[in-house]
């Protein structure tokens, strides 16, 4: 599947900043960039240097007043569906290095409050994927989708105890939820062409054993609002929490996406 992107957005500094931001399609497996094309109008340098997990990159971007940011791209997608159900759990021992961070708490996820709900709620079911499952259709079925009902610092306890959020937020609960029952999981950035109002997409990813290899490993993803799934989202970074993806530096005066796959229509807000 090939999907159009364009993104455009501003900010302002009232003095000189450096600004992190983390806003292209990655190069990744089942991911092809096959073209892309990004300006930054109002910065004076650019630095470019891989994100988490050599995920995309990030780019130091010098400010001093109005910013624009255009970007446009096509990305090729051979991402397979896999039955997230069948995959099993990997024994803690056997972790990667690089998966044994996103078991513990982070900024906006922190476990410890939820550890006997997730064992309540989830302990009776398979470790893996069906527990994962398990974890996103239980956010999605108890939380409201809501603009505007969470700002920059809520965390997922307080999505946990309104029941309200935007994709940022219902991948935050998705993360710790499965962290608590000691799925490896992190927060993703991605674009993808059903998300509506049309906006850069949050999504959770966990760690589950690899079919074609037992001894190894590989993310999965998951999303509790149902906008996209792994076939069609274009992933832009990865980290701990949306602390660790930087898209949004500062507040935006503007911002534009739209989004849409072999030759389909754009959904553009």
């Amino acid at each position: 599947m090939t999907t159009q992107i364009s993104a455009q957005f501003s900010f302002e500094c009232a003095q000189p900043t450096d600004v992190l931001l983390q806003f292209e399609a990655a190069v990744a497996s089942e991911q092809r960039v096959l073209a892309n094309h990004t300006r930054i109008a109002g910065s004076e340098t650019i630095r470019r240097f891989p994100a988490e997990e050599g995920l995309g990159e990030r780019i130091w971007a010098r400010v001093d007043g109005l910013v624009d940011v255009s970007y446009e791209a096509e990305v090729e997608l051979t991402r397979a569906a896999l039955k997230i159900e069948e995959q099993g759990a990997l024994e803690l021992t056997a972790l990667p290095s690089f998966a044994v961070k996103y078991l513990l708490d982070s900024r906006y996820c922190q476990t410890g409050p939820l550890i006997e709900f997730a064992e309540r709620r989830f302990g009776c079911i398979e470790a893996g994927g069906a527990q994962a499952l398990a974890i996103r259709d239980w956010v999605a079925s108890h939380l409201s989708y809501a603009r505007g009902s969470s700002d920059p610092d809520t965390s997922a306890l307080d999505t946990f105890k309104s029941r309200r959020g935007v994709c940022r937020d219902y991948a935050h609960l998705v993360v710790t939820l499965a962290r608590a029952c000691s799925i490896p999981a992190r927060y993703a950035a991605c674009y993808a062409p059903n998300v509506t109002p049309q906006d850069f997409h949050a999504v959770a990813q966990v760690y589950l054993a690899d079919p074609v290899d037992p001894a190894g490993g590989a993310w999965h993803l998951l999303d509790a609002t149902g906008m996209t799934s792994a076939e069609d989202a274009v992933l832009i970074g990865a980290g701990r929490d949306a602390g660790d993806v930087s898209f949004r530096p500062v507040e935006l005066r503007g911002s534009r996406v739209a989004v849409s796959a072999d030759g389909g229509p754009a959904l553009a807000a």
